[in-house]
C-alpha cells in the first residue's frame, strides 16, 4: 500500500473528489482578448451566442439556451414546463439544487424512490405516486451520475397521464443511450456547467426543449421577460456572460479527449475492484451503481456502492487519512432534510449511507487511482 512521503504524482494540496478542466491559457486569453475589443461582458455576446449554437448541435436540441447556472436552469424549465405553484414528482436521490429550484418555483415535490440497481427514479414508484397524487402536474427525475432514467417507461408513463417529464440532466451531459444524446427526451432537460462538472463554464447551465418554439419563451424568461422596450411576460436576469461562455466554447474540443482520459481511469477501479461492466459486486462486495443498456456513459463519477454504512465511514476515513476527500454523492436523502415533510423512502435512504464518490478528473494519473483503490478496498476489507 502507498503511504504518505511515497506517493505517486499528485496534484497540490488535498486531492479532492474532482478538479476541473481547463483549457489551454492562450485559447482563452485569445477570447477574452476579444471580449475586451468589443467592451461585450453579458446581454447575450458573440460567445454565449456561438456556445449556444454549438450545444444545441452536440446535444440533438430542437431549443436551447445558455444560462447562469444549473439551478436556474431548472427554474426556468418549470417554468416553461407550467409546474411552478404546482405538484411535482421528484426523486430523493440527487444533489439539493433539484428539490431548490422546485422549492423557490412554490412547487410542492413528492418523492418517488430510487431503483436499487440504477439509483434513478423508479417507474413503478412514480406511477405509485401519481396514483396517490392525482394533481400532480409534472415528473422530474433525475439522471443519477450520467446514468439514463428508464427514459422509455417515464416518458410513456408521462404521456399516458397527460403530464410533462422535465429530466434534470446536470450529470449527464455527452451521455448517450441508443445513439441519442440524454437531452432528447422527456419534454425539456437541463443541465449544470458548474466547474465541478466534466464540461463547465465556472458557472452556468443549459435549458434543451423538444419543442422548438420553446426557445423564444426561454429568451424571455433568462432576460426579465422583455425585448427592448416591449415587456411580454414575468422574467428574471439568468443570463450567461461572455466570459463564462468563452470557458465553455475553449473547453468543448477538449470533450472527447477528456471523457476517454476518465474512461481510463474508471477502468483502473473497475479493474482493482473486480466490478464488471454492468457494476456486478466486485471484491469486498463493492459495486456500481447498473447503467442502462445502450448508454455511452460520460464516466462524470465514480460511485461505489458500500455493502452497509459502516463500511463505507471505514473507506472514507482511510481515505481522508492520507488527504483524499472522497463525497458523499448523495447524502442525505433528501426527504430526510430538516426543512422537508415526506414519506420515508427506504430504497434512497439507505443507499444515501453506503454511497462514496472517489476521486475522478480527466488529467488524474493513473498511479493515483490505483493508490486510491488499493486504499479503498484494503479498508473495505477491514
Amino acid at each position: 500500500m502507498t503511504r504518505k512521503g511515497c506517493r505517486p504524482a499528485r496534484p497540490s494540496g488535498p486531492v479532492r473528489v474532482t478538479r476541473a478542466p481547463l483549457p489551454p491559457l492562450e485559447d482563452y486569453l485569445a477570447c477574452v482578448r476579444r471580449i475586451f475589443e468589443t467592451h461585450d461582458l453579458t446581454n447575450m455576446g458573440e460567445h454565449a451566442l456561438r456556445l449556444e449554437k454549438e450545444l444545441a448541435g452536440l446535444l440533438d436540441a430542437p431549443a436551447l439556451i445558455v444560462c447562469a447556472n444549473g439551478t436556474l436552469a431548472l427554474q426556468l424549465a418549470l417554468r416553461l414546463l407550467g409546474l411552478n405553484g404546482k405538484t411535482v414528482i421528484t426523486t430523493p436521490f440527487t444533489y439539493v439544487a433539484t428539490l431548490s429550484a422546485l422549492l423557490w418555483e412554490s412547487c410542492t415535490p413528492v418523492f418517488a424512490d430510487v431503483d436499487p440497481e440504477s439509483l434513478c427514479m423508479s417507474p413503478a414508484e412514480a406511477a405509485r405516486q401519481l396514483d396517490a397524487h392525482p394533481e400532480a402536474a409534472g415528473i422530474l427525475p433525475v439522471h443519477v451520475y450520467g446514468n439514463a432514467c428508464d427514459v422509455g417507461a417515464l416518458d410513456a408513463l408521462a404521456r399516458e397521464r397527460g403530464i410533462p417529464v422535465l429530466y434534470d440532466a446536470a450529470h449527464a451531459f455527452a451521455s448517450r443511450l441508443d445513439g441519442k444524446s440524454l437531452f432528447a427526451f422527456g419534454d425539456a432537460a437541463t443541465a449544470s456547467f458548474h466547474a465541478t462538472k466534466l464540461f463547465h463554464t465556472v458557472e452556468g447551465g443549459c435549458v434543451v426543449a423538444r419543442d422548438p418554439e420553446a426557445k423564444a419563451r426561454l429568451e424571455l424568461l433568462r432576460a426579465f421577460g422583455h425585448r427592448g422596450d416591449t415587456h411580454y411576460s414575468l422574467g428574471i436576469n439568468a443570463k450567461l456572460s461572455e466570459l463564462h461562455a468563452a470557458m465553455g466554447l475553449c473547453l468543448l474540443p477538449e470533450l472527447a479527449a477528456n471523457i476517454a482520459r476518465r474512461t481510463r481511469i474508471t477502468d483502473i477501479y473497475d479493474a482493482a475492484f473486480g466490478i464488471g461492466p454492468d457494476g456486478a459486486p466486485g471484491r469486498a462486495g463493492l459495486r456500481r451503481p447498473r447503467l442502462a443498456p445502450g448508454l455511452e456513459w460520460n464516466h462524470s463519477y465514480y460511485p461505489v456502492i458500500f455493502p452497509d454504512g459502516d463500511i463505507r465511514a471505514r473507506v472514507a476515513a482511510a481515505l481522508e487519512a492520507e488527504d483524499i476527500h472522497p463525497r458523499r454523492y448523495f447524502y442525505p436523502s433528501l426527504t430526510r432534510l430538516p426543512y422537508v415533510q415526506a414519506a420515508p423512502c427506504p430504497v434512497s435512504e439507505a443507499m444515501a449511507e453506503r454511497v462514496l464518490c472517489l476521486p475522478l478528473w480527466a488529467d488524474m494519473a493513473p498511479e493515483l487511482a490505483a493508490e486510491i483503490a488499493d486504499l479503498t478496498l484494503t479498508a473495505a476489507r477491514g
